[in-house]
């Protein structure tokens, strides 16, 4: 039958999913904030490490259910490093070839797991990987994966274990079990439009807070709603922000969106990793930092409830970048004024921002 190896690889998907146990709630403890629980979804402990290994399940499953997947396709994708990991993964066992269009700025420990799972990385400037991803496919006869289209429709808003359900299952027991906030920062934009129509679609009173780096167009499509702004510079921190406005972003189902300075990123990076006693990416430094500012908030107008983020990835990706005080004063600048607004923060519950 023509479906036969879609079924089978359908099938291998689902089983894979079987063997994979849901990501871990961890709650934070810090005593300057007695009214006030945080937690991050620790989204690294996926088979592939990330937070993207959700996405790239989702748009496997889409594709194939779409008929854009079939026996011997080559698999092509536009990423900054992460998504394709998790794709390669997946490309690798339903026996797929793949090639993960990167930007050459990427994290070198990104392209060696990318060809551990037997992935092809093809290293352009960031603005090309759009352009150079469709080539490939067209010339390839492969499927463009696209997940800055597809991601916000791939994945079951409405439930079916995605990562907003998750979330709201593992609270039910906690001191707040509805949080006040969820906080992330949009990549592709899609798990956003999921926590966010899950919000609706389940009438709960938890605001989506998204947040967003330097040089990323996402803080100001949301306040101006026009789709044509650009960036002419790349986000500095992986996996998050992009210089055009994505179609996967869904601005509507945002409460609201903050801006983060890269150096805040880089200081909270560091400021969890030693409260966790090991390493995490930037993104979850811009997701934290951004998490502060609201407890920060609600502690200072007498509040009390929780707040959710993400941890997104693990920092073992960025040795050579992140986790280099060099690269960071030459890429980033000086972190040492948000290291201070932390350390105080962990004495008084109140984040003053560095001027």
């Amino acid at each position: 039958m023509p479906r036969s190896w879609v079924n089978w690889a359908i099938s291998q998907i689902e089983a894979d999913f079987q063997r994979s146990a849901d990501t871990h709630l961890i709650k934070l403890d810090l005593p300057s904030l007695p009214q006030i629980d945080i937690y991050l979804k620790d989204e690294s402990t996926h088979p592939t490490g990330s937070l993207k290994h959700r996405l790239a399940r989702s748009l496997f499953l889409y594709a194939l259910s779409n008929g854009w997947i079939k026996e011997g396709t080559p698999v092509i994708e536009s990423s900054s490093g992460s998504t394709a990991i998790s794709e390669a993964y997946f490309a690798r066992l339903l026996g797929l070839p793949f090639i993960a269009v990167i930007p050459k700025s990427t994290a070198q420990k990104k392209i060696d797991q990318i060809e551990f799972y037997g992935g092809r990385c093809h290293l352009v400037e960031p603005a090309d990987i759009y352009t150079e991803s469709a080539r490939l496919a067209q010339e390839l006869g492969g499927h463009y994966m696209d997940q800055f289209t597809y991601a916000e429709r791939a994945t079951d808003w409405r439930g079916n274990n995605n990562i907003a359900e998750s979330i709201f299952q593992q609270m039910a027991r906690e001191r707040f079990p509805q949080p006040r906030y969820i906080v992330m920062s949009p990549g592709t934009g899609g798990t956003s439009a999921t926590i966010g129509r899950y919000l609706r679609y389940q009438k709960l009173q938890t605001e989506l807070c998204v947040v967003d780096p330097d040089n990323s167009v996402f803080f100001d499509f949301f306040h101006s709603r026009d789709p044509a702004l650009v960036s002419d510079a790349p986000s500095c921190i992986e996996g998050i922000g992009r210089p055009r406005v994505e179609p996967s972003f869904i601005p509507d189902v945002v409460d609201q969106m903050r801006r983060i300075p890269d150096p805040a990123s880089i200081a909270t990076m560091q400021w969890l990793s030693g409260l966790l006693g090991r390493r995490v990416g930037a993104s979850t430094g811009t997701n934290l930092y951004g998490v502060l500012q609201l407890a920060s908030e609600m502690q200072a107008r007498g509040e009390s409830g929780s707040l959710v983020t993400l941890l997104c990835d693990a920092g073992e990706r960025y040795l050579d970048s992140y986790y280099n005080e060099q690269w960071v004063a030459e890429r980033i600048g000086d972190v040492a004024p948000y290291r201070d607004a932390l350390r105080a923060f962990g004495q008084t519950g109140q984040l003053q921002e560095p001027k």
